[in-house]
């Protein structure tokens, strides 16, 4: 239990949350969404904020209204 985490780990969990909340601040900004709450939320947990990002505000999967 008292493993400690590599450095090489540490790095890449740290750069794919900030590389995930800069993706998410940019495209809410982009879009006119609360931008500033989905980078904060980014920088908290993956790929969750990602998914709800795309799910619920770019609402990826619409139906197709033909």
């Amino acid at each position: 239990m008292g493993e400690e985490l590599s450095l090489s780990v540490i790095i890449l969990a740290a750069a794919i949350l900030l590389l995930q909340s800069i993706f998410l601040f940019l495209d809410a900004r982009k879009r006119n969404h609360n931008y500033w709450l989905w980078g904060i939320v980014g920088l908290i947990q993956a790929p969750m904020p990602t998914l709800f990002y795309l799910v619920f505000v770019r609402k990826i999967f619409r139906k197709n209204t033909d």
